[in-house]
């Protein structure tokens, strides 16, 4: 016969259950992909057209830890969408990388790639990388690594899923052999570094991979589904994993980081929150916001000077793409997100006939001031100073 449990031994049991099962905690994107803001609900109402994914982070800092908390809305590995520009941060990493592990050059060095007509440094590719996202700048490093060794770079710290597989937006771009780099040792003594040859990439088996209902191939329309199974794939969860080892490498393993030193980190972090204007492009075309979707995307007006964004965009494809560390230093607030949406009403690809100033660029900017002013009315006991 079973012994009766005393009432204050079952007293005691709620109360431990209670204590240690804490209830669920309500995923913040659910609260602002809520909001009644026609720039947010014109994507929300028609999800699956827009195939959006976001990945939002609460940075949580205590005396001199730092820990993440993430938050998803539809974020799948296994759903494609077209990286586009965003593959050229990982690049302009592994070249500081690169540059590390070679002798007698360094991101000052000039150089030029056989068959151009363009003399330039590192430092200089890099910063139009993130200033204007500059395509040529991008092709020029990719050119430097290769693409094996961008691949397995990412692939032993950990990032993935990904494939860089190509050049943007040149005739050759999916070209397995890369071509040699002129270095100048000096004013007039030059070497060169030889091409590789890389891996040609297979076609990946993934959701979404074919997409819309027709695409141009010159001036001939094909009436069937564009086909991305040879382009580059850079998932959400990757891109997430770059930004926080440039922002946060002390949180990772010495395996995981970036193998950059102090000085070039300082100078990817100012590079990479650098407006075009400060980056020596006047003209009216590259106002503050050109290359900064979250929060003003979608206005001209100065950015202030308090407010900090590392990131890096991309749009092409119809597919717009920010992945992002916001800081304000003014009202000590910070976070990280990544989103990507397609906005391509006509589902014709190759046309330009996408609706990115008028649908997807508000969207972001609207979904990034959400997210400032929800992190602006958290209360952040635990929240120390902010220092990069």
């Amino acid at each position: 016969m079973l012994k009766k449990i005393p009432s204050y031994v079952i007293v005691i049991f709620i109360a431990i259950f209670m204590l240690t099962c804490e209830p669920s905690e309500k995923n913040p994107l659910t609260t602002v992909l809520a909001s009644s803001n026609p720039k947010i609900s014109a994507i929300i109402n028609n999800l699956e057209a827009h195939e959006l994914q976001v990945r939002f982070t609460q940075i949580h800092r205590l005396n001199d830890s730092i820990y993440f908390k993430d938050y998803d809305f539809q974020v799948d590995k296994n759903q494609y969408f077209y990286p586009a520009s965003t593959v050229k941060f990982p690049i302009a990493v592994l070249a500081l990388e690169k540059l590390n592990e070679t002798q007698n050059i360094t991101r000052d060095t000039k150089f030029y790639i056989e068959g151009d007509t363009v003399e330039t440094t590192f430092s200089k590719e890099i910063s139009k990388i993130f200033a204007v996202s500059d395509n040529a700048a991008y092709n020029r490093l990719f050119e430097f690594l290769g693409a094996n060794s961008i691949n397995n770079r990412l692939l032993e710290k950990g990032i993935s899923p990904v494939r860089i597989a190509h050049r943007l937006s040149v005739p050759d771009a999916a070209d397995v052999t890369t071509l040699p780099l002129i270095l100048y040792l000096n004013d007039s003594t030059t070497t060169s570094l030889s091409p590789s040859i890389n891996t040609a990439p297979k076609t990946l088996r993934l959701k979404g991979i074919t997409k819309g209902s027709g695409f141009y191939q010159g001036e001939v329309l094909m009436e069937k589904p564009f086909d991305f199974g040879l382009k580059n794939y850079y998932p959400i969860a990757a891109q997430h994993q770059v930004l926080k080892r440039v922002i946060f490498p002390q949180h990772f393993k010495l395996s995981e980081r970036f193998n950059i030193t102090k000085v070039q980190r300082d100078f990817l972090l100012n590079t990479m929150q650098t407006l075009p204007k400060n980056a020596g492009y006047l003209s009216d075309d590259y106002y503050d916001s050109y290359v900064k979707f979250f929060m003003f995307g979608d206005r001209k007006e100065a950015i202030p000077d308090h407010i900090k964004i590392f990131n890096k965009v991309g749009y092409a494809y119809g597919t717009l793409t920010d992945c992002a560390y916001i800081l304000d230093t003014k009202n000590n607030i910070e976070f990280m997100v990544t989103a990507s949406l397609l906005v391509n009403k006509n589902g014709v690809f190759n046309d330009n006939v996408y609706e990115y100033e008028e649908i997807g660029i508000p969207f972001l900017a609207q979904l990034g001031r959400e997210l400032y002013e929800m992190e602006k009315q958290r209360k952040k006991k635990d929240h120390g100073k902010i220092k990069l």
